[in-house]
């Protein structure tokens, strides 16, 4: 089972739908217990990042996440939310992975936020098994990761800059991307975080 944590700042309709197409049982959930059991835990995230810490915090799910100990998967801000701070505010976020989330430079990047199909490449998590180099997924966001030399587990480029499109840590993942709204690469990689074994 697959608790989905649902902390009113997830596109988790969508999420839910990706998985149980795959055959996946789903409890969307705020509860601890339901959470700490599953058997893998999915981490959706759109919006403000200071907005959805402090959503974590009225339902006492900080350090719940941070003591998941099964698979864990962070897409969009949920990725950015396992970093340890952002330049979308000044709230501290989960520290899972030590990176702080950076905005797109403008005078670089003429078209912020980054929407619609970009690449991956460097895949070097279980997350892309199956999944080629310079694969297309669906992008949405104004923010980044910055390439870390031990987290960063795919990068992507947007207006000749460089960033982490996907993160590894022990048993947390992240991807920047939306594998919901990826078609059948985003389905692969899901069925992989499905499968995973640690």
């Amino acid at each position: 089972m697959t608790a989905v944590v649902d902390y009113n700042a997830g596109n988790i309709f969508s999420v839910v739908c990706a998985l149980e197409r795959l055959g996946e049982k789903v409890a969307v959930t705020s509860d601890k217990d339901t959470i700490l059991s599953a058997d893998r835990v999915v981490f959706p995230g759109v919006g403000h990042a200071v907005s959805a810490m402090e959503e974590l915090e009225k339902c006492g799910l900080i350090g719940v996440l941070r003591s998941v100990t099964r698979p864990f998967l962070g897409i969009c801000l949920g990725m950015q939310l396992m970093c340890s701070t952002s330049e979308e505010g000044p709230a501290s976020l989960l520290s899972i992975v030590n990176a702080d989330v950076k905005k797109f430079d403008p005078s670089i990047c003429h078209k912020i936020p980054q929407i619609g199909w970009n690449t991956v490449f460097n895949l070097s998590s279980p997350l892309f098994d199956g999944v080629k180099e310079g694969t297309y997924f669906f992008f949405d966001h104004s923010y980044y990761v910055p390439l870390l030399n031990d987290n960063t587990a795919s990068f992507s480029e947007y207006y000749g800059f460089d960033y982490s499109s996907a993160l590894c840590w022990d048993n947390f993942f992240g991807v920047q991307f939306h594998p919901e709204k990826s078609g059948k690469a985003g389905a692969r990689v899901l069925e992989n975080f499905i499968h995973m074994e640690l």
